[in-house]
């Protein structure tokens, strides 16, 4: 294993995002100083992890001359991932199939992601279109995980898990529609939560889609990084059709009921990620709340459903390149795995409607769940972080077939819209970090921070920066 990261001894030191933002406003710390000391540490460490899409690195030295934005996060350093728009900085989704040219304006979400206070240091890589677990574009280059350099760092928020994890910033952008803000938080030992359809904004053309399966978040390496993000968004646009998430700050006291699930709905997850499971449901079981394992809670038809949707959003894509992207879209620059779906939806296209219908009404089979369980228990990936080049892009059924096998347990909460966190309660034999994820029912982000940090001052997690 080959160990990246950046933490030493200077202005970030190994703060969270809440340490980092309460040093700066004590004086402790300043402004140019944070932001030099992560442009530095994305320099050291960028060769090695590729997690870097675009440099705006002068527009944040400005930022923090000039007086960065007022927000619980002031000042504090942060990457915004490179499927959103940011003024003034281009918008590529994870290829390099058209010329860029820059956004006119921020999007709807980067807006209250900056009005936090936070200080962008330009934008980072991911998987093309967001449409795959790892990001490895055949041009340009995988995304690799600081853990060990030989896996891949997950995806598709590939660059914003890697440079939390590595100790670039502490807190980065990351979205998810299939599992992209809590796979890289699995693969990185970070804390990934998707939130609540509607929790956070996303842009026009998403609330297009037919199923809003993407949801906006953060990444970071504390439960209280995470919480605060979301109290100060709520403060900035909250969403009155929700339950407030509020500001939470500490484990609640209530025990809970919670279900357990080791099995995907197509197969059984790893050995030793089963194993993992249990003895994190047995924690749970130590600290007091009542545990029980439970069949997968949707039918069989999800998997296929769920592909074929997939399909149908990159046949917008390619199929309307030149609308959205162009003269330059050249559809054949796009990857294997985005091309293959393109075809997969063209096939099928007769059987989207049906699709649709039962995807929608998934959450029928998930609410009856939370009749009768607070919150469920599943790994987050079906089995350990594979090594770049397993899901490379070249062959479509191949890495489909491995894509399936290992993203078992994220997607169902895109489709339902209910929150779901990945901890990183556990660790693989090799010293990997193994992600633990808790879902609980729509509008109940509350529950499952107060039930992470329980978890967290239970068992705190390792740290990349830890010896041995």
């Amino acid at each position: 294993m080959r160990r990246v990261h950046a933490f030493g001894d200077d202005a970030l030191g190994d703060l969270d995002a809440v340490g980092l933002a309460d040093a700066i406003r004590a004086g402790s710390v300043g402004r140019a100083d944070v932001v030099e000391a992560a442009i530095a540490r994305t320099e050291a460490v960028n060769p090695a992890l590729n997690g870097l899409a675009y440099n705006g690195f002068e527009r944040a030295r400005q930022a923090a001359r000039g007086g960065a934005a007022d927000g619980v996060f002031s000042a504090v350093p942060t990457f915004v991932k490179d499927n959103v728009d940011v003024a003034g900085q281009p918008t590529m989704r994870g290829t390099d199939a058209w010329t860029p040219q820059n956004a006119s304006a921020d999007g709807d979400f980067t807006r209250v992601f900056l009005a936090t206070g936070l200080t962008s240091l330009g934008k980072t890589q991911m998987s093309e279109f967001g449409f795959s677990a790892a990001a490895e574009h055949p041009r340009l280059g995988p995304v690799r995980n600081p853990w060990d350099t030989d896996r891949t760092a997950g995806a598709s928020s590939s660059g914003s898990g890697a440079f939390v994890a590595a100790g670039v910033v502490p807190i980065a952008h990351a979205n998810d529609g299939g599992g992209s803000i809590r796979i890289p938080a699995a693969c990185n030992g970070l804390v990934g939560l998707k939130p609540s359809r509607g929790r956070l904004p996303v842009d026009a053309e998403l609330r297009r889609m037919p199923v809003g399966i993407v949801a906006n978040g953060v990444v970071t390496r504390s439960v209280r990084d995470t919480a605060a993000f979301y109290a100060e968004a709520e403060r900035i646009w909250p969403n009155q059709k929700l339950a407030p998430v509020g500001h939470v700050t500490r484990p609640g006291r209530r025990r809970l009921t919670i279900a357990v699930v080791t099995r995907s709905v197509l197969r059984e997850s790893s050995p030793q990620v089963r194993e993992l499971t249990l003895k994190s449901a047995a924690l749970l079981e130590e600290l007091g709340h009542r545990v029980e394992q439970i069949d997968p809670p949707v039918p069989a038809s999800f998997v296929d459903d769920f592909v074929l949707y997939w399909g149908f959003l990159a046949l917008t894509q390619v199929r309307a390149g030149r609308r959205f992207f162009g003269d330059t879209f050249d559809r054949t620059r796009l990857d294997a795995l985005t091309l293959g779906l393109d075809r997969h939806a063209g096939r099928n296209l007769h059987r989207l409607p049906l699709a649709i219908v039962r995807l929608r009404r998934l959450r029928r089979h998930t609410a009856r769940v939370f009749r009768t369980y607070d919150a469920v228990l599943t790994p987050t990936l079906g089995h350990e972080t594979p090594e770049v080049g397993y899901l490379a892009p070249t062959d479509y059924r191949q890495v489909m077939d491995r894509l399936t096998d290992w993203v078992a347990f994220t997607p169902l909460q895109n489709v339902t819209g209910e929150p779901a966190i990945s901890l990183p309660l556990t660790q693989s034999t090799d010293g990997m970090p193994v992600g633990m994820m808790l879902t609980a029912d729509l509008g109940h982000e509350a529950l499952l921070l107060e039930l992470a940090y329980e978890l967290e001052e239970a068992r705190p997690w390792a740290r990349i920066q830890d010896p041995g």
